[in-house]
């Protein structure tokens, strides 16, 4: 009964790789089932913009001719172009707990990769760290919020046992609905007087210039981080448009002070609370009528960003948006929010949570391991 690992080349095969994680979950309470059509496009290179800048293998693995396992290998040259770098990626990694299915999958991306030329084998990132990304390791309690990942524990073990290693933890700080730190309305209080700053909220009205203006911020404020890669402009028109149905205005701040903007906070609602009710991952035809009908109990946020220009730092204007969020959220029945996800290195942004009462619940993480210098 040996694993064969194989590309993903029929309609058939595409369908197998889909599918695959809903027999895996299907009784796990905390399992988010992802839209089948959403995979669908991320997976196809004419519809989604990421296959601009890369390459992608899927591989499934099958044990007498059942699927067993996937896997996703990345070369992603916007990452390596960026960073100086020759790494591959894998990403979408699903298997039962089955050590021979996991290593047969994790050495089929390694060989396609090292055959590329790369060096090392990263991941998950499902397709990069402007998406869904790294293992779930600690906080296996609660479903994820969105656009965050979720895995059994037993995972870390099928990867380290693998071979691979801890590259990079990711921290998720989850915040509930309580008294507001007198410090921090006094810092946002003396800020704002200090410096005239202002926080404004998004406006749908122009939400194409509004879009335009994350853009420029988000490539500026995050262009130093561990792993960060610039989103390409049809990347973030893609993202805008499949976020614009779940944006809520209010909860997008921007900074503007008197010589142009200095930041912006973008905040969601959690759409999984919603979605985890649909568990066949199909929209039509019931799917649809839970996803309406749940959305409107959704009482929790995922603040994904928080960032300021590199000239306005350490000028306390991080505490105008953390106030500002904070209030306009709860004013709109929010009673709890995720922060995520934040480097574990990452001082500044660390402590500035602490301050407003956060604490960690969940930590994600890359793993990675050489790719032997046969492969390449």
């Amino acid at each position: 009964m040996t694993v064969e690992v194989s590309p993903v080349r029929s309609r058939r095969d595409r369908e197998a790789f889909i599918s695959l994680p809903f027999r895996l979950y299907g009784n796990d309470p905390n399992w988010v089932p992802p839209l089948r059509q959403d995979i669908a496009k991320l997976i196809a290179p004419a519809r989604h913009p990421f296959h601009g800048h890369a390459s992608v293998e899927l591989f499934l693995a099958r044990r007498e001719g059942r699927a067993t396992g996937r896997i996703a290998a990345i070369e992603n040259r916007a990452h390596n172009d960026f960073h100086g770098e020759r790494i591959g990626f894998f990403g979408l990694f699903e298997t039962e707990r089955d050590q021979e299915t996991a290593g047969a999958l994790l050495d089929a991306a390694s060989a396609w990769l090292g055959a590329r030329g790369l060096v090392a084998l990263r991941g998950p990132a499902s397709f990069s760290t402007n998406e869904e990304c790294a293992l779930l390791v600690e906080g296996f309690e609660s479903p994820p919020c969105i656009m965050m990942t979720y895995n059994p524990p037993f995972y870390m073990d099928l990867l380290e046992a693998a071979g691979f290693s801890k590259a990079k933890d990711l921290l998720a700080y989850y915040l509930a609905e309580g008294r507001v730190p007198e410090i921090l309305i006094a810092r946002a209080r003396q800020v704002a007087a200090r410096t005239g700053v202002t926080v404004r909220p998004m406006n749908m009205k122009r939400y194409r210039a509004e879009v335009e203006l994350v853009k420029a911020i988000y490539n500026k404020a995050w262009e130093r981080n561990w792993g960060f890669v610039p989103m390409t402009d049809e990347e973030m028109d893609h993202m805008a448009k499949e976020l614009k149905p779940v944006v809520d205005p209010n909860l997008v701040l921007f900074l503007e002070t008197p010589s142009g903007p200095a930041g912006f906070t973008l905040a969601l609602p959690d759409a999984n609370a919603a979605l985890i009710h649909v568990r066949d991952g199909r929209l039509w035809p019931f799917g649809i009528i839970k996803l309406l009908w749940h959305i409107r109990r959704v009482h929790r946020l995922r603040v994904l960003t928080l960032g300021l220009l590199p000239e306005f730092r350490r000028q306390g204007l991080d505490n105008l948006l953390y106030l500002e969020l904070y209030q306009r959220g709860t004013g709109r029945g929010y009673t709890s929010g995720e922060f995520s996800w934040i480097l574990e290195d990452n001082g500044a942004m660390n402590r500035a949570l602490e301050k407003i009462g956060a604490r960690v619940y969940k930590r994600y993480r890359f793993y990675e391991r050489p790719i032997p210098a046969a492969s390449h």
